[in-house]
């Protein structure tokens, strides 16, 4: 998964991913072709760095003139750069380290098209995608923004990020074809074979205790849930708040096509949880949605099946993206033990109570 910085002030960053296929009931997102262990290995290394010469090259034919270039410390998949421009003016730069092209150009479009509906993103620099080693680069406006620390949320942030999850959820229609996700149920498996392989001491039984988990929710997923654009990564530090209002939903990386329920869980995970499930925010930003985007009978009483499976996936992502890329006797940044509490607490009935003061 890639973020944009940790500071307070942060950049646009903004990415998709590879939504797809009709949703199957053994999807976790959407299916897509099974990475290889070595893959996996691989997206564990170092991530390329973007020299001033070679960012001045492709800056000229987006129509920045780079006079400067700053690795960002964000990101376990891309690699993420500030771009000072001779003019002054600052840029969001990203050189793709798992999409191919189509991948990079599906993000332009994705975010030019959500921008024309009023949805709260930055637009490209431009409609091309440039390319750096063989791998796709693309630039953005920096937009300066506010992260949230969770202490900080309250019911009408999670109204408001409800809400525009709802919009972009409704412009499903507008884009023709939508990218398969990353993090369909063979990339979950592979992942945890890899865990179970590569660090076995340590994640193996963790690794195993997932997959069981997983595979007990899987047959319980109703595949007539509606499908289409999901934003699959919508975090606190995802969204840029200028005062109380949203400056940018960024982090396109995992927009691809799957289940809307599905992506609300993983939304009121991320925003709704401190050390524990915050009813209040939990039906705020169920209220939210809904004003958007209206949410049936069947979608509610999916809710807790669905918010199990992201909890899983995400469970997973922390081991192979934070535990075992932490430093010899550093806790890792993010602890995946966290999503398995969120599922304990959905299990013990967390949501029933939000779920319910939406049905009156």
């Amino acid at each position: 998964r890639v973020t944009p910085p940790r500071a307070t002030r942060a950049s646009a960053d903004l990415r998709p991913s590879r939504p797809g296929p009709e949703r199957r009931r053994e999807d976790v997102a959407n299916p897509s072709p099974e990475p290889s262990t070595a893959r996996l290995a691989s997206l564990m290394a170092l991530l390329t760095s973007f020299p001033l010469a070679a960012a001045q090259t492709l800056g000229r034919t987006h129509g920045i003139d780079v006079a400067g270039i700053k690795a960002l410390s964000a990101g376990s998949v891309n690699s993420n750069f500030l771009v000072t421009a001779a003019d002054g003016k600052k840029f969001f730069a990203r050189i793709y380290e798992e999409q191919g092209r189509q991948g990079a150009l599906f993000e332009v479009k994705l975010l030019t098209t959500l921008a024309k509906r009023g949805v709260p993103v930055a637009t490209p620099a431009s409609a091309d995608v440039g390319e750096y080693l063989g791998k796709p680069v693309t630039f953005y406006p920096w937009i300066d923004g506010e992260i949230l620390c969770q202490a900080r949320v309250g019911r009408e942030h999670c109204r408001r990020v409800g809400a525009a999850l709802a919009a972009v959820h409704l412009a499903s229609g507008e884009l023709a074809v939508l990218p398969d996700g990353r993090f369909g149920v063979a990339d979950v498996e592979a992942r945890l074979r890899f865990i179970v392989e590569k660090s076995p001491s340590e994640y193996g039984d963790a690794a195993r205790q997932i997959g069981r988990r997983l595979h007990t929710y899987l047959p319980r997923r109703d595949p007539s849930l509606p499908t289409g654009l999901i934003h699959g990564d919508l975090f606190r530090d995802n969204v840029l708040w200028k005062g109380t209002e949203i400056g940018a939903l960024i982090d396109f990386e995992s927009a691809s096509k799957g289940c809307f329920a599905f992506d609300l869980m993983v939304t009121i995970e991320a925003w709704c949880y401190g050390d524990h499930f915050v009813p209040e925010l939990v039906e705020a930003m169920l209220r939210g949605y809904a004003e958007v985007r209206a949410l049936d009978e069947a979608e509610l009483s999916a809710l807790p099946v669905e918010g199990a499976i992201g909890a899983l996936r995400f469970a997973t992502t922390r081991v192979t993206d934070y535990s075992m890329r932490a430093a010899p006797g550093e806790p890792p940044l993010r602890d995946y033990r966290r999503f398995l509490s969120r599922l304990d607490e959905i299990e013990a009935g967390a949501l029933n109570g939000p779920v319910a003061a939406l049905r009156t």
